[in-house]
């Protein structure tokens, strides 16, 4: 990311609670520690987004996932890293912050060389939900996000990948396409 953030700085932000806007694959995302209940539901209340829909989670690795999931994610390679998010069975400890109404929860393991980079430097997953307001128009700028979100967000600035729609949702148990 051009310039490079303090990820110090960043990591306290996050631990905090804060929220930041990063690119990703096609747009720019909308992040959070996700262990952290009071930054998702403030990211949740920024977006508009009820909480029963649950969040997808990212990270550089499979490892930054696992604890996340009631197996480990490796069993995944065809899929990763790539613009596919894959349903899993969570683990019984899965915050039900991320997960929503359901059982299993969204992760990707990024192939967006700087989110895959931010996830590696902070050492940890990533909250990944499309930067915008529900019902609005992705964001795929810095500025289009420091314009909607102002001062709520601390707002990396990079570019977004060549994709041209949102990542592929799979449900690999059932072999369900829920978002191409």
């Amino acid at each position: 990311m051009t310039p490079r953030p303090d990820i110090v700085s960043l990591r306290r932000h996050l631990t905090a609670g804060g929220l930041i806007a990063y690119p990703t694959e096609s747009c720019y995302g909308l992040g959070c520690d996700p262990k952290n209940a009071r930054a998702v539901v403030a990211l949740l209340r920024l977006k508009g987004r009820p909480k029963a829909k649950g969040l997808i989670l990212i990270g550089s690795a499979p490892e930054q996932l696992a604890p996340y999931l009631a197996e480990p994610p490796a069993a995944w390679p065809q899929y990763w890293p790539g613009p596919t998010t894959l349903l899993l069975p969570a683990a019984r400890h899965c915050p039900k912050w991320l997960t929503g109404r359901h059982s299993k929860l969204a992760v990707r393991v990024t192939a967006h060389a700087e989110a895959a980079r931010l996830c590696d430097a902070l050492g940890m997953a990533l909250v990944s939900t499309s930067a915008n307001r529900a019902g609005q128009r992705t964001l795929t700028t810095a500025a289009q996000c420091r314009a909607v979100f102002g001062q709520s967000v601390w707002v990396l600035n990079g570019r977004i990948g060549k994709r041209q729609r949102p990542s592929t949702i799979v449900d690999p148990a059932s072999g369900r396409l829920l978002r191409a």
